[in-house]
């Protein structure tokens, strides 16, 4: 099973690339973040022509998340528990049913949390604590479990092109990393860093003063691992090269294979 995540950065606008790349990587499962559209404007078609079926949640001109699969989709949870009051669309729980197993997964679109001294910051730092809770009650489940997305957390400064131009950055915080590891430290393992200890290894690199020419990335897109999803992984990559293509979204896809 090959499950990547990829922030699209409005997926009306990248559906072409998106294909593109669906039929060159040919991942079994995909989690993508910031969908920018409504339900009824989500290109199901274009995909299914592609090979995937869909589920996804929406929400106009800001956030929204998916789950492309090859297989089954059936969605469990179509927003995080924990906060009645957030409306925001930034989480999909599905299992994925390719007839041998059922692998959990879901995509997230965490909150930025910038600036740090209104109350998105706080909003943040809710919602991983939240996503806290979820990740503790599937381990229960003792099945593969991939919890894939944007989670706007660069957990070391290796994870940042200088520590220094950033630091008053939400996704640098040490209330951030803390709530980061508290996630991982139940049991979940970084897919990329479990197989990876090179520093300066990227999944997003802004629009603004030339980011991706100087290589000035962040590493925020992650997929962590249950123990038993942990224990078939092979593989773990960073697609860099679709950053570079025309009319690329700012984030690029990064994904991983579990052996059958």
């Amino acid at each position: 099973m090959k499950i990547a995540t990829f922030n699209v950065n409005s997926i009306r606008r990248r559906i072409g690339g998106l294909i593109a790349w669906l039929n060159e990587a040919q991942p079994d499962v995909v989690l993508l973040q910031e969908l920018k559209c409504q339900d009824e404007q989500f290109p199901a078609l274009d995909l299914s022509g592609a090979g995937y079926q869909s589920a996804m949640v929406g929400q106009k001109a800001y956030n929204g998340v998916a789950v492309l699969s090859k297989h089954k989709i059936d969605v469990v949870m179509r927003a995080l528990p924990g906060e009645d009051a957030d409306d925001h669309a930034r989480y999909i729980e599905a299992d994925i049913d390719n007839g041998k197993e059922k692998l959990r997964v879901a995509s997230i679109y965490l909150p930025n949390g910038n600036p740090i001294d209104t109350p998105k910051f706080p909003y943040k730092l809710r919602f991983l604590d939240r996503l806290r809770a979820r990740a503790q009650e599937l381990l229960a489940l003792d099945r593969a479990v991939v919890l894939g997305g944007d989670y706007n957390v660069a957990p070391t400064d290796e994870d940042v092109f200088d520590i220094r131009k950033v630091a008053g950055d939400a996704l640098v915080q040490p209330q951030t990393r803390l709530a980061w590891r508290a996630i991982v430290n139940l049991g979940y393992t970084d897919a990329f860093r479990a197989l990876h200890g090179e520093p300066h290894q990227y999944t997003f690199w802004d629009y603004q003063a030339g980011a991706w020419p100087r290589d000035n990335g962040w590493r925020i897109d992650h997929l962590l691992l249950s123990p038993q999803a942990a224990d078939r992984l092979e593989q773990c990559v960073i697609d860099r090269d679709v950053r570079g293509r025309p009319e690329a979204s700012d984030h690029t896809p990064i994904w991983c294979s579990l052996k059958a």
